[in-house]
């Protein structure tokens, strides 16, 4: 039999008298889902896992860029001063707890193709939100290689990349070790929602939290197709990104001269997989960042769970369930900030964030659209 612990509900202490195997039951392991179950893991509560391995979902293909910088306009991205160094902290801890090298701190090069790029970057120099995250220090090893940069290019500094799939893997084998992971299919009718606890199956917790990324109809939540290509790319031989329509990152994990690139945002047919079109496009901005020779050895793609102002989607909704959405293209960056966000709300009381609830009026159908274009 499994051992069972009480409730950990700061609101009413006095009133829990039921017992459980766990404090919180995880629906999800995607990006989402493995960062909330680490979160809520090392302030000793007791996570119990269930997750369906679906084909489609953004986590499992997804390259971990980490940019706080918002190219279309150089601005920083939402939150990006105070989620950056929380994204760092978590991965790097993770990383040392279980002897696996995953966050990769990195500058990150824009090539400016036209001479209003280059004088965009330097407003946004001046700017003393962006200031500390930019500049156009020299890059010799960008200057050497055969890239187009007609108008120079900027940097930035505080730029790094996750490697989402070793994470993953790493918190799958620790989570079976310990039986705190249950991998299928959860049919809704087997989530027995009460007010007091919630149990599927033989587990039995106080919190239901769910995180299932785009796999979930809830309101507000916008799927976003993303595909990308692992290419080779010949004589390049660069160590850093750099960014010009796509970024291309350096991944010699994969090989020599061997890049990730992306990516795409498509907000119809999501679910088709990967298609001609995209790779075409994408070879296309390539081709404007280098004329080397390009050998295209994987196509991939995902679906990643938006919202329709593109924030995240926190909150309690219900007497013994919560939810963790709306990561989008950021996720990497987002989770540790919002994870730790829902843990201080459910657990300790403190307020939600107004721009993450997940009651905000801009997630209704009927609420206006803030455009198509991620931030």
């Amino acid at each position: 039999m499994l051992p069972a612990v009480m409730c950990p509900c700061a609101h009413a202490p006095f009133l829990c008298r039921v017992q459980f195997t766990d404090d919180v039951l995880v629906l999800g392991r995607g990006l989402a889902g493995a960062v909330l179950t680490e979160t809520l893991r090392s302030r000793g509560l007791r996570v119990h896992v269930f997750d369906r391995a679906r084909v489609g979902g953004a986590s499992s293909v997804a390259a971990g860029v980490v940019n706080p910088v918002v190219f279309r306009r150089d601005v920083l991205s939402w939150r990006a001063a105070e989620l950056l160094p929380t994204a760092g902290a978590f991965y790097m801890d993770f990383g040392v707890r279980n002897g696996v090298e995953m966050w990769h701190p990195t500058e990150l090069v824009k090539l400016f193709p036209t001479p209003k790029e280059a004088e965009q970057w330097a407003r946004a120099m001046a700017a003393p939100d962006t200031a500390p995250f930019i500049d156009q220090r020299a890059q010799p090893e960008v200057d050497a290689a055969p890239v187009h940069a007609p108008h120079g290019h900027g940097t930035v500094m505080q730029a790094a990349w996750l490697d989402v799939r070793l994470f993953l893997e790493k918190q799958r084998e620790q989570l079976l070790q310990c039986d705190a992971l249950t991998e299928g299919d959860v049919p809704a009718e087997a989530i027995d929602l009460r007010t007091d606890q919630v149990r599927i199956g033989a587990r039995a917790g106080r919190w239901l939290v769910r995180c299932e990324g785009a796999f979930t109809g809830a309101e507000g939540l916008v799927p976003v197709k993303g595909e990308g290509l692992t290419v080779r790319i010949s004589g390049l031989r660069l160590t850093r990104m750099v960014h010009q329509g796509v970024f291309l990152l350096p991944t010699p994990s994969l090989g020599e001269d061997v890049y990730r690139v992306g990516a795409t945002f498509k907000w119809d047919n999501v679910w088709e997989g990967p298609t001609a079109r995209a790779r075409t496009w994408m070879l296309e901005k390539i081709a404007g960042i280098t004329d080397a020779p390009v050998e295209v050895l994987d196509h991939w793609c995902g679906v990643r769970p938006a919202s329709r102002d593109r924030r995240p989607i926190l909150g309690v909704t219900g007497p013994s369930e919560a939810v963790f959405n709306g990561l989008g293209s950021r996720g990497v960056l987002l989770a540790p900030w919002c994870a730790q966000h829902l843990a201080d709300h459910v657990f300790d009381g403190q307020p939600l964030d107004p721009e993450v609830v997940h009651t905000r009026p801009m997630l209704r159908t009927n609420a206006p659209d803030t455009g198509r274009v991620p931030e």
